[in-house]
């Protein structure tokens, strides 16, 4: 399974982008999916996952404020990011699970995309 997340960016606070994550190499229809973060220094943390039927699950700090959704036609994983903060400046990674549900468990996660930058300006 291959992963590729694209979508990043600088924006200023209060502002949105999307990041989207196209799988290619298995099934991206039965797999758990999910997006995690990174700053330096940190260890890498859960931000949001979907699973294989649509069931989601959010680290409080973005909830309401984060949606994660997929596409099985196309292959793809979002994450639309709305009312940013510059807390939340860090790598994006997207990653696919070993179970099929939706877990903010790292070490479920088997396969990881190379990451994007997102930057928030206060």
């Amino acid at each position: 399974v291959q992963l590729v997340e694209t979508g990043g960016g600088l924006v200023q606070a209060g502002g949105s982008l999307r990041l989207s994550c196209a799988a290619s190499g298995g099934t991206f229809s039965s797999y758990g999916m999910g997006w995690f973060r990174q700053t330096p220094g940190k260890e890498r943390e859960f931000v949001a996952a979907i699973s294989y039927s649509g069931g989601t699950r959010y680290v409080d700090p973005v909830k309401g404020r984060f949606t994660i959704s997929r596409d099985n036609a196309k292959n793809t994983l979002y994450l639309q990011m709305n009312s940013l903060k510059p807390e939340d400046t860090a790598v994006y990674y997207c990653a696919k699970s070993t179970p099929p549900w939706a877990t903010g468990i790292l070490h479920d996660y088997d396969h990881w995309g190379q990451g994007t930058q997102v930057t928030v300006s206060s």
